[in-house]
């Protein structure tokens, strides 16, 4: 009911004219909505987890609201320049896509480069070098697809209670269930993989026709190298998606971060993603150790010359969202109306 009186009062405020006014005020430019994007559908992840994939179509569409809307879309780097120099022109944004997906190289690369507009990788390298499916990523979308195969016996992977597949709050158990089993028998990659490839097949999946299209997995290196010759802008998201609690640890992904980007295509990379949006307060001294300059969350906002540099917010877009809540926001508007919480999208790779 909330939702539907939000867009309701948007209708209106849009059609009042309220948006152009908000949109064109001497208060939107002196902020700089960063976009952030998870997935965009290889297949049919937006059905899967539609808080975290959009389709290309919807892609396609809000890239034409930037377009259409004559914002300023920014390299990272120089809108948050600009936003700390106070001189962004009207109507800014900046595009940053989280992880570095296949699904970005195959379906939302080709989309920017048709409007030139730069983008932001936030890449995490793990399984860039491992080249296999992120293990519970996949075991929750196999579970998800094998859903009409209705209770299944996984006793072999240490499920010991009735499960049904059509129940969602059942398969994420299912999956944490499958996480503890793993780590208990301290699985490699090369056999969590053998797992999931396990799993599918009893499922009834054919996990080989899944791998060849490269669901849920994270670019190559010839990948990295192709799209950064092409303009994309790769940056750090630690090596295994994962934000330890020690400094010792938390500084060592960002150090096999950076260097495995940095062997791949040079540069010195010093912007940051929280994986998962989750930050504690002793990260931002860690981070500053490691010499970045710049941290984006999953919280939602817009990002002022007064924010702090290592806890930006940024808006998450998703298929959930309509293209009018997502104008709304390019516009600000939707700063006025919305709740602003942090996000969750938690892997990690190991």
């Amino acid at each position: 009911m909330l939702r539907q009186l939000r867009r309701a009062a948007l209708t209106i405020l849009k059609r009042s004219g309220s948006f152009e006014l908000v949109k064109n005020s001497n208060w939107r430019q002196q902020k700089l909505l960063i976009l952030c994007y998870h997935g965009v559908s290889v297949e049919d992840e937006d059905q899967w987890r539609p808080y975290l994939y959009m389709t290309a179509e919807q892609l396609d569409r809000r890239l034409n609201i930037l377009r259409d809307g004559r914002y300023a879309v920014l390299p990272l780097a120089e809108a948050l320049q600009r936003l700390y120099r106070k001189d962004l022109p009207p109507r800014s944004v900046a595009l940053t896509f989280d992880d570095g997906g296949y699904d970005f190289y195959k379906r939302a690369w080709p989309a920017l480069k048709q409007y030139d507009f730069p983008a932001t990788v936030y890449l995490t390298t793990y399984y860039s070098a491992a080249q296999r499916p992120i293990f519970n990523l996949i075991v929750s979308y196999l579970l998800w697809k094998g859903q009409y195969a209705a209770r299944v016996d996984l006793a072999e992977y240490g499920i010991d209670f009735p499960t049904d597949l059509r129940s969602g709050e059942s398969r994420e158990q299912i999956v944490s269930r499958m996480l503890e089993w793993t780590e208990r028998r301290s699985l490699s990659g090369k056999e969590k993989d053998q797992t999931a490839a396990s799993l599918a097949s009893r499922l009834g999946i054919d996990y080989e026709t899944l791998c060849r299209k490269r669901i849920l997995q994270i670019m190559n290196s010839n990948e990295v190298k192709q799209l950064t010759s092409e303009g994309v802008d790769f940056q750090l998201h630690t090596h295994r998606h994962r934000t330890p609690a020690t400094e010792e640890l938390f500084r060592r992904e960002i150090r096999d971060n950076r260097e495995w980007i940095i062997n791949l295509i040079g540069g010195g990379r010093e912007h940051f993603c929280y994986p998962s949006g989750a930050y504690r307060p002793e990260f931002l001294s860690w981070l500053a150790k490691e010499k970045v300059v710049s941290a984006t969350t999953c919280d939602t906002g817009l990002a002022t010359h007064a924010s702090n540099p290592l806890l930006l917010p940024r808006l998450i877009d998703t298929s959930m969202r309509t293209d009018l809540e997502f104008e709304s926001w390019l516009s600000g508007v939707g700063h006025f109306l919305s709740r602003r919480s942090p996000g969750a999208f938690a892997y990690v790779a190991d």
